[in-house]
């Protein structure tokens, strides 16, 4: 038995290669979903099985007692297909196979746009989940496979709520069939369409006002108002402390204009960051600054800690700010979701930074502290003099598996 695993294509007898026709002409036995079974073309005479998981796909193999099985699937058997899943089983059960590729949907949508398709940033929505902000940040185009729970409208919504409703979208939707239609038009107008469960969504790259750097942009590269914000020294020494890897999960609690969120929505720019805050200036000031420096993944959560953490998922790493005396009930909901989240608190009052080690300590962790203190330089005619600014002290834990 030699098992043929074929693409059909998007759909139509004219995405499908004339390999794959001829393997289905051929066989003994086709196998795969009823939605594909129904479209081979009515000069097969095989027997029709229909299956769809490998597992399933493999015992009916094995009771055909075929010569010439195929196995359809739909697109092409290298993108986002069930082939992996079966060619694993094939080998491990010693069954020959072959594989013949099919057209997919990434390569009609380009074809109809006219555009090449090497830069997209691919991705699968299509019964799973993904995380389509993350996805256009990576400054390419993102094509989504789309179905099941996330559809276009979904995957778009998820966009306008990242601050990215103005992003250009292109919906192609039926692709290959009479009622196929390509819409185009932003992430913000499309968030409420309806559109047929067989679409996929192209979207274009996030705007990224400033290229990622070195932790620590410059102070005043940030909106700030009458609200406090972490000095861009601390900002960096806080984000080494924190060892923030590209698909993290982070929280900044007290958030304050967003300086941290947004540098750490920068280095996790494949993850997620939340930035928790309860005055509204502050808020009003994390939205710009997202703006600012085009950090889609970065999420605010306007309300006090700890109430507003419960609905959060799992930190990676926590960066404190400021709790408004509620640090011991904030840590509970930190280490109550990860016991080993990394964790750094600010402080300037020697009163915190007494209240963030016991509280550390009391909870099982080993306590770090680090004093920062920075003096700037201040011009007085000729002169440059040094003004101090206050110390601060970073209190971090759970840092020893980020050691490395």
């Amino acid at each position: 038995m030699i098992v043929t695993l074929a693409g059909l294509g998007c759909g139509t007898a004219a995405t499908m290669t004339a390999e794959a026709a001829e393997a289905i002409r051929a066989a003994d036995c086709l196998l795969g979903a009823g939605r594909l079974l129904a479209v081979v073309p009515e000069n097969c005479t095989a027997k029709r099985v229909e299956a769809t998981r490998p597992r399933q796909i493999l015992d009916a193999l094995l009771e055909s007692g075929a010569e010439r099985p195929c196995v359809v699937y739909s697109g092409d058997t290298g993108f986002y297909s069930g082939t992996r899943g079966l060619l694993a089983l094939l080998a491990e059960a010693g069954i020959e196979s072959r594989v013949l590729p099919g057209i997919s949907s990434a390569q009609l949508l380009a074809a109809r746009l006219g555009r090449p398709w090497q830069d997209w940033t691919l991705c699968s929505a299509h019964g799973t989940d993904c995380d389509p902000v993350a996805a256009v940040s990576r400054g390419k185009p993102a094509f989504f496979l789309t179905g099941g729970a996330l559809g276009p409208a979904d995957l778009c919504r998820r966009l306008a709520e990242a601050g990215l409703g103005d992003l250009e979208v292109t919906v192609g939707e039926n692709l290959s069939y009479e009622t196929e239609h390509i819409w185009q038009g932003t992430a913000g107008s499309f968030a409420a369409r309806t559109f047929s469960p067989l679409s996929v969504l192209l979207a274009e790259a996030a705007p990224i006002p400033r290229e990622p750097r070195a932790p620590g942009f410059p102070d005043d590269a940030f909106l700030r108002g009458k609200v406090p914000m972490t000095k861009q020294e601390v900002r960096a020494a806080a984000l080494g402390k924190l060892a923030v890897r590209p698909t993290d999960t982070v929280w900044d609690v007290g958030a304050g204009t967003g300086s941290v969120s947004v540098e750490l929505a920068l280095a996790a720019r494949q993850g997620r960051v939340y930035a928790v805050e309860c005055l509204e200036e502050a808020c009003d000031l994390i939205r710009a600054n997202r703006q600012r420096f085009g950090a889609w993944n970065l999420t605010l959560v306007e309300g006090k800690a700890p109430e507003a953490l419960e609905d959060l998922p799992a930190p990676d790493a926590v960066f404190i700010g400021g709790t408004k005396g509620t640090l011991e009930l904030v840590l509970d909901e930190v280490l109550g979701k990860n016991p080993h989240a990394r964790i750094c608190i600010s402080a300037i009052a020697l009163e915190t930074l007494s209240a963030a080690v016991s509280a550390l300590t009391a909870r099982g962790l080993t306590a770090e502290v680090t004093q920062i203190g920075v003096s700037r330089t201040k011009t007085a005619g000729k002169l440059h003099l040094l003004m101090a600014n206050n110390p601060v002290f970073l209190i971090s834990a759970g840092l020893a598996e980020a050691a490395l």
